[in-house]
């Protein structure tokens, strides 16, 4: 076989194993470089090539840019904010969630800002009386959206990005994705406000995430202790220091201890501030430790994730991350959060360094201002995602270096004959979201992209409409729950099945497909 076949037979093999889904997709992407090198189709030396890639280099480094925003409780603070302004309007409600999760989507990722949102949207859907499955859908959706509007939305647009610096035309701007992501997220908003109550369920979530909105109150109260108002002298919960319960398991080395509250904990840093058992709180005596005995320990946040994470001894109830996020007010490090994203926006924007540069610099300013620890910044990053992205890098460039996209481009140009740029721009969404909706869209655009290069020159027209389009329709993840890692994100707490994704993403794919037809070329000609 010539390397244009094998390179089809290693794409067709991948594909078939994403939609399987048996295989982890970290896995086929290592296989799939390595199987391109060893039938030499491409060099070693390439075949690695894509795990050093600045694309890769870069959406590494915005994991930890959007961990800093999420740990400091700055993503749970605007929402809080704009949240309690809607009132019981529906519409209000669910186009504030939408706008809201849109904008932080631009910053830090669709799976980051879902995942950030999501214990608020729960909270304040049982504190309004209304379904899960109302809010949830529209929540993943809007993120979708809200990823085309700059640069940092999602890896797709670094990818398409890169690809287009690389075809000759120049990088597109932070900003230049706004310019149709802005209309796909009103668009989007509308169809949500206006079809949503008709199309999905009203169902409660299968798993809820907990409110630790009012967490100290809820423990002074249990553990009868003071300081749960935030009128005290004494608060539990503030923005430097926090509690943390915790759990004596079986077989602990601490049962049989004496702890009484005001002990200062082996490690010196923490305080037991409170002891209970059975769920009712000791004397100020103290207890011996048995199992199935709770504590209530304070020391600063730093402390407390540091000690309670690594101590085989106790088992944590809810996360001190988790409870820093929901109610822990504001401090001087979210501050300093906002200022370097508002700094990597900056030289994203004017194109004042490389981008992967300008990631590294924000994920490193965001380390040695200590706004997060370097483990903090180990566990944000998605070593799946960089595995995916850096594994199939080698396909993507298989494909093109081979002939194998511009094959396919001749392929695809038979199809459409003489139509117009517009046919094609539409051609090139309904392939590229229809793979979208059974593998990963990462990949999706990995694939693509080449492919819309070698269309492009076919036809003698303009690549940027054409790359944009992939964009837009890899965005267009809407139809099933395994398309997105977001969409999975609301399927247990919205109480979601399958078919209930379809019914509200049909139409907004096709307003996704109206954007890339219409919108698109009036922007960017052909």
């Amino acid at each position: 076989m010539n390397d244009i076949t094998i390179t089809f037979v290693v794409l067709a093999v991948v594909v078939a194993l994403f939609v399987i889904g048996r295989i982890p997709v970290g896995i086929i992407a290592i296989g799939t470089a390595l199987a391109l090198a060893a039938t030499g189709v491409i060099s070693v030396e390439q075949a690695l090539a894509g795990f050093g890639d600045p694309t890769v280099i870069f959406i590494a480094a915005l994991f930890v840019v959007s961990e800093a925003l999420d740990a400091t409780g700055v993503t749970t603070w605007a929402g809080e904010k704009l949240l309690t302004k809607v009132g019981d309007s529906r519409v209000r409600l669910v186009s504030a969630i939408m706008l809201l999760v849109a904008a932080l989507t631009a910053l830090i990722s669709v799976n980051g800002a879902v995942a950030a949102l999501i214990p608020m949207v729960v909270v304040l859907a049982v504190r309004l009386g209304r379904s899960t499955s109302q809010l949830l859908l529209p929540l993943a959706f809007a993120a979708h959206a809200g990823s085309m509007l700059t640069l940092t939305g999602t890896p797709v647009n670094i990818i398409v990005s890169d690809a287009a610096a690389d075809a000759g035309v120049g990088a597109f701007g932070f900003f230049d994705f706004t310019l149709i992501g802005a209309p796909m997220v009103l668009g989007t908003i509308a169809i949500a406000v206006f079809l949503g109550p008709r199309v999905l369920p009203h169902r409660a979530g299968t798993s809820m995430s907990p409110d630790l909105s009012r967490h100290a109150k809820t423990l002074a109260q249990q553990y009868a202790v003071a300081g749960g108002c935030d009128q005290s002298d004494a608060p539990l919960i503030t923005k430097d220091d926090g509690v943390v319960e915790v759990i004596v398991p079986p077989r602990s080395e601490i049962i049989g201890d004496k702890v009484f509250p005001g002990m200062v904990t082996d490690s010196g840093d923490l305080v037991v501030l409170a002891a209970a058992r059975a769920g009712e709180p000791c004397g100020p005596g103290g207890i011996r430790l048995a199992a199935g005995d709770t504590l209530l320990l304070q020391g600063s946040w730093d402390d407390l994730d540091t000690h309670t994470s690594v101590d085989p001894n106790v088992l944590v109830v809810d996360p001190p991350a988790l409870i820093r996020k929901q109610a822990a007010p504001l401090g001087t490090r979210a501050i300093m959060s906002l200022v370097v994203v508002a700094a990597m926006v900056i030289m994203l924007t004017f194109g004042l360094v490389p981008s992967a540069v300008a990631g590294l610099l924000a994920a490193c300013a965001m380390v040695l201002l200590r706004v997060i620890s370097v483990e903090q910044a180990h566990r944000s990053i998605s070593w799946t995602t960089l595995i995916l992205v850096g594994g199939m890098i080698p396909l993507s460039t298989a494909i093109q270096q081979t002939g194998a996209a511009e094959k396919l481009a001749h392929g695809f140009v038979d199809v459409i004959g003489g139509a117009s740029p517009y046919v094609v721009v539409a051609g090139l969404f309904l392939v590229t979201a229809t793979l979208g909706q059974l593998i990963s869209n990462t990949a999706t655009a990995l694939i693509i992209t080449p492919i819309a290069i070698s269309v492009a020159s076919e036809l003698n027209i303009s690549v940027v409409p054409l790359l944009m389009t992939v964009t837009v329709a890899a965005a267009a993840s809407f139809l099933t729950p395994v398309a997105t890692p977001a969409n999975m994100m609301v399927m247990g707490p919205g109480g979601y099945k399958f078919g209930d994704y379809w019914k509200l993403g049909l139409p907004m794919l096709v307003w996704f497909l109206v954007v890339a037809t219409v919108l698109i070329p009036l922007i960017w000609s052909f």
